[in-house]
């Protein structure tokens, strides 16, 4: 069922969920703690065998996503590579916790395999979650790093970067999947298996004050000076993590007049489309965020300097159109076409959408 840990840099046949599991282990995850909910279970099941075999791994199936996430702040704070996983509703009973982590500044990584909602929703794979990823979902000024897989070898190498990212900036880091990531099986390469001892230290870690002075972690601060310090820190952070990070793939946009913007699932039925539509002569391109947040809004301003029309695709009711427009700052004409609650376009679907906007722009007609 695992693969043997010293299977490296050859393709191995792997479910979307467990990669994820697997690579969390390879980066050195010692800690998981989590909750059953569909479409996410074999992410937890995978943990719980694998956590089993390793020396000093810990899988807890908690009594609650609530319980989950505090144990996984307990873990952080002993200095352990931590984190858990849920699917949309499972998420949004964990953002009190992910509050606490960012306002501790202590890194962990959260994946969100997420369905359709809202409410209790459905099974079905969605992208409904952007909002509460991208804006903290939880309460007070925060952020979290939202990284979008794009498929299988990107979720092995986006798990290894979420928690070098956690840790870099003491910080939690959020995977965003979809239930259709989750299930799909692709072949893959993964990562070596680091050892403990070269993971960075953490000075700050609670470990015991024996020879030195005490660490205190706490997200409770009733001075109010103190507490508007910790909110700066906190956004001079993020500033230099959204200067630092942002990463996003480019597809066919050399010669493109029109883009669309998609991510995760969505982005891999766009390709589909695009190359549909490049058949007949369009010339269309994929701007593909892989930083939700920090979203990299310089690079998609970059391509508004040769394309003015832009189509945001999502498995939603538009909830990334606001960062396109935002990174576009009125450059571009930005159109949206989503299908939300778990409904899947088809790339057929999508390339008739495209065909429609590009003629009724007359972009055929440009030189």
């Amino acid at each position: 069922m695992w693969p043997s840990r010293f299977i490296v840099n050859e393709k191995v046949l792997m479910r979307g969920s467990h990669v994820i599991a697997e690579s969390a282990i390879r980066a050195g995850c010692r800690f998981y703690a989590g909750y059953p909910i569909t479409p996410q279970n074999e992410f937890t099941e995978y943990m719980a065998g694998a956590m089993a075999k390793l020396d000093g791994g810990t899988f807890i199936q908690a009594e609650s996503e609530i319980a989950a996430i505090n144990m996984v702040i307990g873990a952080s704070m002993a200095g352990a590579r931590a984190m858990t996983s849920s699917s949309s509703p499972g998420v949004s009973l964990k953002q009190e916790g992910i509050s606490f982590l960012a306002a501790q500044e202590l890194p962990a990584v959260i994946v969100n395999t997420m369905r359709g909602g809202p409410g209790m929703g459905n099974i079905a794979p969605s992208q409904g979650d952007y909002f509460q990823a991208t804006r903290g979902g939880g309460h007070g000024d925060y952020r979290t790093i939202v990284l979008a897989p794009g498929g299988g070898q990107e979720l092995a190498d986006l798990t290894t970067k979420a928690f070098d990212y956690a840790d870099q900036y003491r910080t939690p880091v959020v995977i965003l999947a979809d239930g259709m990531m989750g299930q799909m099986m692709e072949p893959v390469v993964l990562h070596r298996p680091v050892e403990l001892s070269e993971l960075p230290p953490k000075p700050w870690k609670l470990d015991g004050a024996a020879g030195r002075p005490s660490h205190f972690i706490r997200s409770l601060l009733l001075n109010v000076s103190q507490e508007e310090e910790l909110n700066w820190k906190l956004a001079r952070k993020y500033d230099n993590i959204s200067r630092e990070i942002p990463r996003a793939e480019s597809y066919l946009t050399d010669d493109a007049r029109f883009i669309v913007v998609a991510y995760g699932t969505a982005a891999r039925i766009a390709k589909g489309a695009i190359k549909r539509v490049r058949e007949i002569g369009l010339k269309v391109g994929l701007f593909r965020p892989i930083t939700l947040w920090p979203y990299p809004k310089r690079v998609l301003f970059e391509m508004s300097r040769f394309a003015r029309e832009f189509l945001v695709f999502e498995m939603n009711t538009g909830q990334m159109v606001e960062d396109v427009k935002l990174s576009l700052e009125g450059r571009g004409n930005v159109h949206f076409y989503g299908r939300p609650g778990g409904s899947i376009a088809t790339p057929d679907e999508v390339a008739k959408v495209i065909n429609s906007l590009y003629h009724r722009q007359h972009l055929e007609e440009e030189p």
